[in-house]
């Protein structure tokens, strides 16, 4: 699915990003217009497309639940408040990390955790420069980049829509316009489709795009398909357990 479904089945604007490893971003939102895992909660509650709820009625509806009642107790001096379940929520989201993936363990020093074409890929990512945005624990997350650096992607595209300004939205300035959050690729082979406007169902197609609207280049099929086989080492385990 390429957007969110909210309240009364209406669709989301942009494509929901993955909440594994959410804690570990610089920002939230593809426009990282949010700080916070606790201030990003604010906002899906008060959207029309997705919640269309606000913190009255949420209040309301859980202290009508003993259980609640009890737990926000045993947890919170002042019981259930709009500050304690973002709290909460946020402690919650950052325990959805997804550590030891194959990479990790090469990483490690487990050199045989990563097959000879796989170390190809990985020797290509950092050779076509692809590290130069897909770095850190979170392998991106970490910096804003332009979408269509090396090319007007949104003109090849068409359809220009208000989510595709992406930072622009959130400054103001001319500068920011088409630019957002760098995703991170930890994970990256169960999170398709790909980018803010869910366009590239496939990493193949992913790849192929960022080598020509980011890196500036062609990349070769059999490339491709080396950088991809690198990016599904990336797949990490949730409590113990391969995703």
């Amino acid at each position: 699915m390429v957007r969110s479904i909210g309240i009364n089945n209406r669709i989301g604007l942009i494509n929901a990003p993955t909440v594994f490893n959410s804690g570990f971003n610089f920002k939230q939102h593809w426009d990282g217009s949010v700080e916070t895992l606790e201030e990003q909660i604010d906002r899906p509650i008060h959207a029309e497309h997705e919640m269309g709820s606000n913190w009255q009625e949420i209040l309301s509806k859980l202290k009508q639940s003993p259980e609640y009642v009890s737990l926000f107790n045993q947890l919170y001096k002042d019981g259930i408040n709009s500050d304690n379940i973002k709290d909460a929520i946020a402690t919650f989201e950052r325990s959805l990390y997804t550590p030891n993936s194959r990479f990790d363990q090469f990483l490690r020093g487990h050199k045989n955790a990563l097959s000879s074409s796989e170390k190809e890929g990985y020797r290509l990512f950092k050779a076509y420069g692809c590290v130069s945005c897909h770095q850190g624990v979170n392998v991106g997350s970490n910096m804003f980049q332009a979408f269509g650096l090396f090319g007007d992607y949104f003109k090849d595209r068409g359809k220009l829509t208000k989510a595709d300004l992406g930072r622009f939205n959130v400054t103001g300035n001319e500068r920011d316009r088409y630019v957002f959050k760098v995703p991170s690729l930890r994970n990256v082979a169960l999170t398709s489709p790909y980018f803010h406007d869910g366009s590239a169902e496939t990493l193949e197609e992913a790849v192929t795009i960022m080598g020509k609207y980011e890196l500036g280049r062609p990349l070769s099929p059999n490339d491709i398909g080396l950088i991809v086989k690198f990016l599904k080492t990336l797949t990490g385990e949730y409590q113990g357990k391969p995703l």
